[in-house]
């Protein structure tokens, strides 16, 4: 059964700003109060979409969450208006008041965990939304994240979307970016390969935070029904250095897997267990020596999308632009491509706003793979053309501010302002007209 991977790319919401709110990510805490550009933000993202499309790869678009949730902040005992619980929980309970704000719901490899048809015992597409237990600003995603979804992939017959596992640190879920799959080609069976930083007894122990569970990676396996299911530990070293998901020290697709050196803690075990399996992959290994894992970490050249456009013999990695910027990292992809293994193009889009809030290309996209019926069951609106994209540019460049400083954050406005802007997606999206909480009232 042939079948395509379609990268649904998450907006950027008109909240973007830079709160500094993830523990772990380097980029997200270094950047914490700078001035964003919540406008160019959303155009970068879009414009990444056009270059993928412009390869031949079909792409896809999630609409971003409403910011702030007011039913969150009600539930803490804020009462009046809209307007005046936001500018008392700003006043009162500031940290929590810019968790709520955040525009975190961009990075949509943290939205589910999706696996193929292809790989599930009953012959669905299965979609797990992740609990982001670990952080508040991503803990407040999951309904919302599971009822676009449910838009999104609404026909039973084809997709199942599941609710997010209990909101509990045993079941610390992050979605996508700890997850790889290793398959011939898309449509064929595949190995599904969950990446976990920690089990549950090993909650509170030292160092950065290890969001993944090993028991939140096992429900997810028995729900979807996976035939070919692998666990495997990422490294203390590499979490403690920055790699707060998988995806910033490791990529897979098809038969080829691209990782750095430290990205897992057994890499031996791991190579062995795929091999004692039967499961056919080309390592891609990138030492120390060639890029430090600091550097593949500030650079991001692990979280680019590794794709292959149609009618090509070679793969290409999608990379951010600070990889070019990077001495040592630029100088490895110059060697990667020029060499004769299967890796052969290198693509640098800009996504600078997305970086500086610690998330490279590879964040901004949940990859699903789809076959024809299921593509067909898709609303054609989530999918998207050149009109598509120009009318969702539109859309920014009328509604979304230049930029927003951190000051700027507790004005009532922000809230009129993104919620006039989501009420006029919901007429370019087929997203309907009760979509968004504001919406129903």
């Amino acid at each position: 059964m042939s079948a395509v991977e379609v990268n649904f790319d998450g907006l950027v919401g008109p909240t973007h700003n830079y709160a500094g709110l993830s523990e772990g990510n380097l980029a997200s805490q270094k950047h914490r109060d700078a001035v964003a550009f919540p406008r160019q933000a959303a155009l970068e993202g879009i414009a990444k979409m056009r270059q993928l499309m412009a390869l031949g790869l079909p792409q896809g678009v999630f609409a971003p969450q409403e910011r702030p949730p007011m039913a969150f902040l009600r539930a803490l005992g804020f009462v009046g208006t809209d307007a005046q619980v936001w500018e008392h929980a700003f006043r009162e309970e500031n940290q929590i008041a810019r968790n709520a704000l955040a525009a975190s719901a961009m990075w949509a490899a943290n939205a589910a965990t999706a696996s193929p048809s292809a790989d599930c015992a009953d012959g669905r597409a299965h979609f797990t939304p992740a609990n982001l237990h670990t952080m508040l600003h991503r803990a407040l995603e999951g309904e919302a994240t599971t009822r676009l979804l449910r838009r999104v992939f609404p026909d039973q017959r084809h997709f199942m979307v599941h609710d997010p596992l209990p909101a509990h640190g045993a079941f610390g879920d992050e979605g996508a970016a700890n997850i790889m799959r290793l398959a011939p080609d898309h449509g064929a069976p595949g190995a599904e390969i969950l990446v976990y930083g920690r089990t549950w007894q090993e909650a509170g122990a030292p160092g950065l935070p290890a969001r993944q569970t090993a028991e939140a990676c096992r429900a997810i396996f028995r729900r979807h029904g996976v035939a070919q299911a692998f666990l495997t530990r990422q490294s203390r070293r590499a979490i403690d250095a920055g790699a707060f998901h998988n995806d910033v020290v490791a990529v897979a697709s098809e038969q080829v897997l691209f990782h750095h050196e430290h990205a897992f803690e057994e890499t031996d075990a791991f190579k062995r267990a795929l091999a004692g399996a039967g499961v056919a992959c080309h390592f891609v290994e990138v030492s120390e020596a060639e890029v430090p894992l600091a550097e593949a970490i500030t650079s991001y050249l692990f979280n680019s999308q590794l794709i292959r456009a149609p009618g090509q013999a070679h793969m290409t990695l999608i990379a951010p632009g600070e990889c070019a910027e990077s001495p040592r990292t630029k100088a490895y992809l110059d060697q990667l491509v020029a060499g004769n293994g299967p890796i052969g193009q290198c693509v640098i889009v800009d996504v600078r706003e997305s970086m500086r809030n610690g998330g490279g290309p590879a964040c901004l996209r949940l990859r699903v793979v789809l076959t024809p019926q299921e593509m067909a069951a898709v609303p054609a609106g989530f999918l998207l053309d050149d009109a598509l994209a120009a009318r969702l540019e539109a859309w920014v460049r009328r509604h979304y501010r230049e930029q927003i400083a951190p000051g700027d954050l507790g004005d009532p406005l922000i809230l009129e302002e993104a919620r006039t802007a989501l009420d006029a997606l919901t007429e370019i999206l087929p997203l309907g007209s009760d979509f968004y909480a504001f919406q129903r009232g």
